[in-house]
């Protein structure tokens, strides 16, 4: 209004919205790049050999350090993740897509050998799953007593 442009037409967004979509589809049937495991920080978090941090995503491992874990069973509980994650992960190549950052480091969805490794760490049961938006799992909560 006022500037001389008029709205684009249906018709005319319809090849946008092709190419838009062909993209989607190309970028959905992509398997993601392999890259290699230099090692295991904890039970959701590890650097590639590129020296890239990646931090799994929509999951939550206890916390190893007493100044991030809320109790000392939380602790414990890291360990064993973490011990659990480095026995699965080290050294091994993985298929990643990147969603977003997090505290210095990439978040991504993970493969390993086609499956789901967020879905893999909650099935052996050391992690939890941590949709985006809601309370991180208490860790205390869930520790035997």
């Amino acid at each position: 209004m006022g500037h001389g442009r008029s709205e684009p037409s249906i018709a005319s967004l319809a090849p946008r919205v092709m190419l838009a979509s062909l993209a989607l589809l190309i970028t959905a049937a992509t398997p993601p790049k392999q890259e290699r495991i230099r090692y295991v920080t904890d039970g959701d978090t590890f650097r590639l050999e590129s020296g890239e941090r990646i931090r799994i995503a929509d999951i939550d491992a206890p916390e190893t350090r007493r100044g991030q874990a809320k109790c000392t069973a939380e602790i414990v509980l890291g360990q064993t993740a973490s011990t659990r994650a480095r026995a699965l992960l080290n050294r091994r190549d993985v298929g990643l897509v990147r969603t977003g950052r997090s505290y210095n480091r990439t978040v991504a969805r993970v493969t390993l050998s086609g499956r789901d490794l967020a879905t893999e760490l909650v099935r052996i049961g050391v992690a939890r799953w941590w949709p985006r938006g809601t309370p991180k799992p208490d860790w205390c909560a869930m520790a035997p007593r």
